[in-house]
């Protein structure tokens, strides 16, 4: 049992957390002011329903105060003609009468009483139902105005989960391309050194041909060298200018030093 009641209260604590971020108090508030007003309606409606009632009793005793009047007139005459059986009879007819229209005054009187109470109460709850509308659209104003100045301070501090979104985009946008540079700057590094050949730049073959004539030129290279010194001549520098050197340790000859 107190499992399923940790359970229980688990679901309503969530429940509650999810209807509370999906609730817009606009709403409730509008919903609230429906309310109100089909209750006060219903309360028109039963002040109608009342009067009606009354006026349906006033109706009758219209009527019957009419029939009594009627009756007391037969009695009359029926005295005049010397009748007085018709006269008992009008008399006991119109104390019947009288007996129906005191019942019904007294309801006639008690729907008046509710109609009156019914009236004030309307009276009332439309002032309230006034007063909640006017609150209402001023809580619904400065609502809608909070909501307004969060959002421009939740995108102006970049809190929003809408500004959040584009600061991660940025923020991969920004990594990628940092990855890009340092892979790139890394293949222009091995191909500077050699270590990966460009593809596009030759083929394999044209690649063995310059291979081999570089070979060959780093050959010419020794071969001179080797030349020079088994004449006594200077090595030749790089660039083609002899560099002046001494044989034997004595002066450059004239033609050296020309």
């Amino acid at each position: 049992m107190s499992i399923a009641r940790r359970l229980a209260d688990l679901f309503r604590i969530k429940a509650n957390k999810a209807l509370d971020q999906a609730e817009d108090p606009r709403e409730v508030l509008d919903y609230s002011y429906e309310r109100q007003l089909e209750m006060l309606t219903k309360v028109r409606r039963g002040v109608a329903d009342v009067a009606t009632s009354r006026k349906r009793l006033e109706l009758q005793l219209t009527q019957l105060q009419q029939a009594s009047d009627r009756l007391q007139e037969q009695a009359t005459q029926a005295i005049d003609l010397g009748r007085d059986d018709l006269a008992r009879e009008a008399l006991t007819r119109r104390a019947a009468l009288a007996t129906q229209m005191a019942d019904i005054t007294a309801q006639r009187d008690g729907l008046t009483a509710e109609e009156a109470k019914l009236t004030t109460a309307a009276t009332r709850l439309q002032a309230r139902v006034e007063a909640f509308r006017t609150r209402k659209e001023t809580i619904k104003a400065t609502y809608t105005a909070a909501e307004a100045q969060t959002r421009v301070g939740e995108a102006v501090s970049g809190i929003s989960e809408e500004m959040g979104d584009v600061g991660m985009a940025v923020q991969r946008a920004e990594d990628r391309t940092a990855q890009m540079q340092a892979r790139a700057g890394a293949i222009d590094e091995l191909l500077a050194s050699g270590a990966i050949q460009d593809a596009t730049a030759s083929t394999a073959g044209r690649d063995d041909l310059q291979a081999a004539l570089d070979a060959a030129r780093g050959d010419q290279g020794v071969d001179r060298e080797l030349a020079a010194l088994k004449a006594g001549r200077p090595t030749p520098a790089v660039g083609g200018r002899p560099e002046p050197r001494a044989v034997g340790g004595g002066q450059p000859d004239e033609e050296a030093q020309r």
